[in-house]
């Protein structure tokens, strides 16, 4: 199946399409979306947020997936592939699937420049209409700061912003921290 250009396509046509491609694709409301690689500083920083929330919960009754697992959210007509999710067990699929999840409760991304605005925005919104969801990590690639919002009550959300290499980045949804300094640790940022 090839994807024809400002075609609407189901989510029955896109997930046949998804299970079938090569690359990785975002569905967001009948589009798909092409998903564009991520640099070394990205990928390095996912990888190490992986590692240390593998550690820090290690006997805990949560998954952690990075970039390859599929998250449906149906308020928003959405298919996406978080950057880092923690995923309370059991876990909870899309009815009628095996390989889509619907129960995040914390989510992390890294922000590129063509990513930070529609990461900031509109996923951001389409992840608060997910129940289970309550914390939200923004990472920069490009310098060292964290953005931190967490669920205090219904649309009720806090925020905390790091920027200090010494900083201890706690979240709030689940038993985790890590200084700033150990998230960039090996990193070349921007000068």
């Amino acid at each position: 199946m090839q994807l024809e250009e400002k075609r609407i396509y189901t989510p029955e046509e896109y997930l046949e399409f998804e299970v079938n491609s090569e690359t990785r694709h975002e569905y967001i409301n009948g589009e798909i979306i092409p998903m564009t690689g991520g640099t070394p500083e990205h990928n390095e920083i996912a990888s190490i947020l992986n590692a240390a929330l593998r550690v820090a919960l290690k006997g805990k009754p949560y998954s952690i997936f990075v970039a390859d697992q599929r998250l449906w959210i149906p308020a928003h007509n959405l298919y996406t592939y978080p950057d880092v999710m923690v995923v309370p067990r059991p876990l909870e699929r899309q009815q009628g699937r095996t390989d889509t999840i619907t129960n995040p409760i914390m989510i992390a991304e890294v922000l590129s420049k063509s990513t930070k605005s529609y990461d900031r925005d509109e996923k951001f919104s389409a992840y608060r209409t997910i129940p289970s969801f309550q914390e939200y990590l923004l990472i920069d690639q490009y310098s060292m700061h964290a953005e931190q919002y967490f669920k205090t009550d219904t649309h009720q959300w806090l925020f905390t912003e790091y920027s200090d290499a010494e900083s201890l980045l706690s979240l709030s949804s689940i038993p985790f921290e890590i200084q700033l300094a150990d998230l960039y640790e090996n990193v070349e940022l921007e000068s």
